[in-house]
């Protein structure tokens, strides 16, 4: 095998393990019934860190298109998932209400899925559905940052007992309606 061959072939292995190595991470899609226990939390701690715990979790989509009635028509699916290897806490400073906090950002992760579903839902695409839907999806990894931020600041990452609760009950009614 020539030079070129064997770096092809090296290259297109690498591509191999690593497509295998990402789609083979554990994840958990939410679920209405499904709540957290320290054991979801697989994670190593990184050594730098001086938060308590870390729930790692995202929005995904992925969509097909076809033509119906020489319209087009955008079929889309959209997940919230949590991803237990990378999610991590620290025994020693952590309790229950620590790990309510941690289900509140999987749930708050759920509210903006649906809001992705809601706008992909409302949007009338074009023949460049893959930038539009894009575009939708990066407008709303920013505003879940920035609420999963706010969250945070406002509870003091759960410290603040009274707003902790607030925010409980404000998540858990958002995620009832339908």
């Amino acid at each position: 095998m020539g030079l070129i061959k064997k770096t092809h072939f090296i290259l297109l292995l690498l591509a191999l393990l690593t497509i295998s190595d990402v789609q083979s991470q554990e994840v958990v899609s939410w679920e209405p019934d499904f709540r957290f226990t320290w054991s979801d939390f697989k994670g190593a701690v990184p050594v730098t860190s001086s938060a308590a715990a870390t729930t790692a979790s995202g929005i995904t989509y992925r969509f097909s298109t076809f033509y119906e009635n020489d319209e087009l028509q955008v079929d889309y699916k959209v997940f919230a998932y949590f991803y237990p290897t990378k999610s991590w806490y620290k025994p020693k400073l952590c309790n229950n209400i620590t790990l309510l906090h941690e289900q509140l950002h999987f749930d708050i992760t759920e509210l903006y899925a649906r809001k992705l579903r809601k706008q992909l839902a409302e949007v009338k695409f074009t023949k460049n559905v893959k930038e539009e839907i894009r575009k939708i999806y990066k407008a709303t990894i920013r505003q879940l940052n920035d609420f999963q931020n706010k969250y945070d600041s406002e509870t003091n990452y759960s410290r603040n007992l009274p707003v902790q609760e607030r925010w409980v009950k404000e998540i858990e009614e958002a995620l009832s309606e339908r």
